[in-house]
């Protein structure tokens, strides 16, 4: 099954943890995605992932590409690539601007999560990002754990 409920009555159906720790988020967007019948029946089996995939613009269009669903079972003969490139639904005004961020210096299109929303249908949540350096990576990591420790300290205090 799905992994977990967003409190928009959304399911999860995977995440993508390490882009934030890996990328700057400058801005996130939602985007539909071209999907067969087997596809969505193995999403619903909660066994996807998309840590290592990222969104490419080709020719005026967004495409998953690396994002892996594994093959469903009952599926038979038409059954799907686990690996293959995927259409991503979006305007075109949208791809355009995306596009033109891809191609600022260092920035890239990181899939964060993917989704059913309230409806039924898969989304996946992308996000313009730049890569962090790795004393960046640190940075956050000390902020974090300060923010952690600080909680911790002034749940004590009462």
């Amino acid at each position: 099954m799905a992994k977990k409920k967003k409190d928009d009555g959304s399911k999860i159906i995977a995440e993508n943890r390490k882009a934030r720790f890996s990328y700057a988020i400058d801005s996130t967007m939602e985007a539909g995605i071209i999907l067969t019948g087997s596809e969505v029946k193995s999403l619903r089996g909660g066994k996807s992932t998309i840590a290592e995939s990222y969104a490419q613009a080709k020719d005026g269009e967004l495409f998953l590409v690396n994002a892996y669903i594994p093959e469903y079972n009952e599926a038979s003969r038409f059954n799907h690539e686990p690996k293959r490139v995927r259409k991503l639904l979006v305007h075109k005004r949208e791809a355009a601007r995306l596009a033109a961020a891809t191609q600022r210096e260092g920035m890239t299109l990181v899939p964060l999560k993917m989704y059913f929303n309230p409806r039924g249908v898969a989304k996946l949540e992308l996000g313009i990002a730049k890569g962090k350096k790795l004393h960046d990576k640190r940075e956050t990591e000390k902020q974090r754990d300060w923010a952690r420790d600080k909680a911790r300290l002034l749940r004590s205090k009462g």
